[in-house]
Parts: C-alpha cells; structure tokens; sequence
C-alpha cells in the first residue's frame, strides 16, 4: 500500500440546494493508494453524499455549496471534468436503473470499452470474463430493465469492473443481492484488492456481509461528520455501532448476550479470526438458560396455493408447482437466489398476472376472479424498486394518495400521515419533496404509503434494503405490531437477519420450485437448503461450531427464543 492519499478531503463541507442544513460537515479524510477502506453510517448520514463528491455526481449532477479542498489523484476535484473524473473513479450505484446505457447485459458490461473503441474481438473477450465474474453470462442478451433487483446490481458490478480505474466506489453494493451472491461479490472486491493498486471504497449497511473479508479500515459518519477511522477489531469493541444505529454481527450480539466481555485482542472483527478461548462454557451456559418459546395455537388459512405454475413466455417455466398455506397472523418470508421466482410469486398473489396452472384462495375463496382493485382492499404489495411506486412530489402527498383516492376526510389523512411517517423515521421530512432523499429513505416512504392502509395481508418485496438498523428496527417493530393485531406478513428478502430474527417460517424457493418451508432457524442450519438456494449460513452457527456446540441448530433457535422473550416480538 502507497502512504500516499489518492483522495484527500480537508475541511470539506457540502449543502443541497434543497436544504437548510449541510450533509457533511467539516470533513478530514485521507484515503491511500490501495487501500481498502469501508464506510458506514445510518441512512442520512452523508455517507453517499460523501461518495457522490468522490465521483462527481456532486457537484455535476446534485448541485449545492461546498466549501474546503477535496483532492483526487492529487488535483483539486474542481478542476477534474465529470469526463475526466470517470476514468480515474468508476462507481457501482446503489439504485442500479440510474445506472444502465445498454440495451442488452453485454451492450452495458461493454459501455466503457465502446467509448475507448477497444477492438471488437478484445472488448468481447473482457465481457465474457466480467459476465462470468458475476454469474451473468447467461443473460447477457437480455434487457437490463427486464432482470431482478440482484441480476441488475451483478450487470452494474461488472461493467465496473471492466474497466481499468484506479479508484472504485462501490455504494451499497449488497442491495438487492441474495447472501451467496452478495458473499461473492465480496470476494471478487477482494480479489481486486489483491491482485492489483486499485483503491477500493465500500459504502454499506450490511456490515457483518462485508467483513466476510478483510478491509484495512473502517470509517464511521454520523449527521454528516467522522465519528470513527478505525479497524474491525476495534470497532466491533466499541459503543460506536450502538450509538450510530449500525447493526453489529449476530454473532458479536450472541456473545454478549452471554455475558463475555469483548476485547481487540480477542480479534473480534471477523468471524475467521475471533478467539473464543474460554469462552465456550459461556456460550453453553447461556443457551441451556434460555426457556424456548411455546409452539403457538393453529389459526385459520388466509392464503393459500395449491399446485400453481406460471410462465412468462409459455415455455419456460418461472414457477412449477408451488403449494403452501400461510394462516391468520403469521409472519414469513419468502427467500431464495435472485431468479428463483419470488417477484414472480408475489405478482400472482396481487393479480397482476394471472397462474397458468394450479389456484389461489384467500380465507378460502378463490381469488382468480377478483381484479387487482379488488385484490388491493385485502393484500398490499411493497415493491422493490421505490422509483417504481412513486408518483407525487412531496413524501406527504405520495403517503397520503391512496387515502385521497378512497375519500377519506382530510384532517383524518393528516394525523394517519404523521404518525405512519413517525413510525417509519420520516417524520421531520413530511414538507420534504421526495427527489432530495436518499435510495432507503424513498424506500421507506414506499413502505409508509402502504402500511397506512392496514390491509390484511401485506407484502414487501426486500423491505429493509439500504435501511440502516435503527429505521429497520422501527418498521420491524411496526411490522410485528401490526401481525399481533391480526395481519399476515409475507417478506420477500435477502436480509437473512430479519428472516432469522422476525419470520418463524421461512418458503425457500429455487428455480421456481419449493425447495424447504421449515422453521427459519432450520434452514439457515442446513447445508444441503442453503446450497441450492444460495443462502448463507447464520454466523451464529459458524460461532457455535467454533465453541464445540454439541447443536448448532438449537444454538441459533436459543438466540431466537431469548430475543422474541427481550423484545416480546
């Protein structure tokens, strides 16, 4: 590693043009040549607006003031043009649509060797390499607009990668990605990191995913200023994940549930390093304390599958088979790789498309000839793409709009939309127009615009993507709220924490088939499960196998059980 910085901000500072207060505040940051550095920080922190002044998003695309000195490769960012500026730093955005120039996965991964006029023969021969790095040389003839939420963000990885920067900035690049892959996408970063003099700079929330390997620091902002540069080991030692609302690993949670005393010596940070000597006993001995949960009352069906198939262009199928029955008041999840079907799956139950084969009932009616309007007064569906579901200008509005649409008095919307916005974290944004939040912030909105409608069965499609912990907490908290007074949730995600820690019962889908419906501890503890839907182990059986649990699968169902009785989820 170079000691010298490649990127320099010394008391830099930065305001939207739509706000009354800065997002950064006087920041000192050096970042070296090599380096890979990690930065993290809750949602409207200024931790993309940070990485938005690196690239040039800002100031040539979000306009604003700013003030201090940023320097990148050693020149003054405003002297650098936003052309010049992309070949020295090259981003994967969070929001992957904002992203895509091609018409076709290879014409996108190709982009940048099209505007170089890289040969035909070498630039095809790069594509096939990047595409394969990602796992998308299958589609590389498909529309970009076409593929899921992870299959948008592997193109965007890729066409990145392809091209010979010195800095790459990856911002949230976990979204919207299922946990085998997301764990690969890491190991390619790290690869880069290796192999190469590239500076790599990760903005995330998922960081338990991210030190699947190593980062030579981590940065921590809070209300748009540093509040920590430190390693994993000493952070994971320190209150500064609490007090910042970041989620710390479930295995640094597990430990500390069992009263074992961290320390940097003990090189907590990950997972492949941590020394649990003498602390085996601890962890034996808080599991055999934890009283496990009683295995509630049957309830009703209130919505249920039986042997539906669909496909999309009348021969290859999406979905084969599927049946399950999801009763009154449970919660779920529905998970899987990207592909397998999820998305899918959800159309049909809201009837935007309708089974080729097989039906569907809801408290025991078939429902194949309600239309989507009908569908909505009992099943709400949250979309994965925020962009896809907003339509007004300030977030009041768009949370408001379908009460406006079924006549509700006006003085009732505006108390059901300030404690919904409350609920979700966006209470002191109501006046805000939408355009100036952040990708988790419009998703939270999206989530508000539903939940205020209190259906009986609601849907999310990766509702905590790009939330930091403390705003996924809150809706979470809600989320179980509202499942105690009677309503169904169905979670379509990738986050294996909340299916872990919210959803009793896990439907595991894989190539549109149903390949487990099991208690979600179970399918986090099963190789053969995880393998064929490209799950990832929960490290807290990772850590019980290292304390020589004699049961890791009942580890994890202690730690599930310990916390419904704490949080009384």
């Amino acid at each position: 590693m170079n000691d010298t910085p490649v990127i320099s901000f010394r008391d830099f500072s930065f305001k939207y043009l739509s706000q009354a207060e800065p997002t950064l505040y006087n920041i000192d940051l050096d970042i070296r040549e090599g380096e890979k550095t990690l930065i993290v920080g809750p949602s409207g922190s200024g931790k993309s607006t940070l990485g938005h002044c690196i690239n040039g998003l800002i100031p040539f695309s979000y306009k604003g003031a700013l003030s201090g000195s940023l320097r990148i490769a050693g020149i003054e960012a405003s002297e650098w043009s936003i052309f010049e500026l992309s070949k020295k730093v090259g981003t994967v955005l969070q929001d992957s649509d904002g992203q895509f120039v091609g018409l076709t996965v290879g014409e996108d991964i190709a982009f940048a060797l099209e505007n170089d006029a890289v040969p035909i023969p070498a630039m095809r021969e790069k594509v096939d390499r990047a595409a394969r790095m990602v796992d998308m040389e299958h589609h590389l003839l498909s529309s970009p607009y076409e593929l899921s939420g992870g299959q948008k963000q592997r193109t965007s990885l890729a066409g990145i990668m392809i091209d010979e920067v010195d800095i790459l900035l990856f911002d949230e690049p976990l979204a919207n990605l299922d946990p085998a892959t997301g764990k690969t996408a890491i190991e390619i970063i790290d690869e880069i990191c290796k192999d190469t003099t590239k500076t790599v700079i990760i903005i995330e929330h998922r960081l338990e995913d991210v030190l699947h390997c190593g980062v030579d620091r981590i940065v921590v902002i809070d209300d748009g200023r540093i509040v920590g540069d430190m390693n994993a080991d000493d952070l994971l030692c320190s209150p500064l994940l609490t007090e910042t609302g970041i989620r710390e690993p479930l295995y640094i949670t597990a430990m500390k549930y069992a009263g074992i005393e961290l320390s940097p010596a003990m090189l907590p940070g990950y997972i492949t390093t941590i020394d649990l000597s003498g602390s085996g006993e601890r962890l034996r001995a808080w599991q055999q304390s934890v009283q496990p949960e009683s295995v509630p009352a049957a309830k009703p069906s209130v919505l249920r599958m039986d042997d539906v198939s669909f496909s999309y262009d009348g021969d290859k199928k999406v979905l084969t088979n599927i049946s399950f029955d999801i009763t009154a008041s449970e919660m779920v999840s529905i998970v899987g790789r990207n592909g397998a079907g999820k998305s899918t799956l959800a159309k049909l139950i809201c009837g935007f498309i309708d089974p080729d084969e097989g039906s569907i009932y809801c408290s025991g009616e078939d429902i194949r000839d309600k239309t989507i309007r009908e569908r909505a007064d009992i099943i709400g569906f949250v979309m994965q793409n925020p962009n896809q579901m907003i339509s007004q200008t300030l977030i009041s509005d768009e949370v408001a709009l379908c009460l406006r649409l079924r006549g509700v008095d006006e003085d009732e919307i505006t108390q059901r939309v300030k404690k919904t916005l409350e609920i979700c974290g966006l209470g002191q944004f109501r006046t805000w127009p939408i355009s100036a939040l952040s990708y988790g912030q419009k998703k939270r909105v999206t989530i508000a615009s539903l939940l205020i409608l209190e259906p009986n069965i609601l849907i999310l499609d990766e509702p905590t993507a790009g939330q930091d912990f403390r705003h996924y907490s809150e809706i979470m908290r809600f989320l179980c709220k509202l499942n105690k007074s009677g309503m169904t949730i169905i979670l379509i995600t990738h986050d294996m924490h909340l299916m872990l820690e919210y959803t009793p019962r896990a439907i595991v889908l894989s190539d549109g088939e149903i390949v487990s419906d099991a208690p979600s501890y179970e399918v986090l503890t099963d190789e053969t499960v995880i393998r064929r839907a490209n799950l990832k182990e929960t490290s807290l059986y990772t850590l019980a196998g290292l304390a020589n649990l004699s049961n890791g699968t009942a580890f994890v169902k202690s730690f599930i059980d310990y916390e419904k009785r704490v949080y009384k989820r």
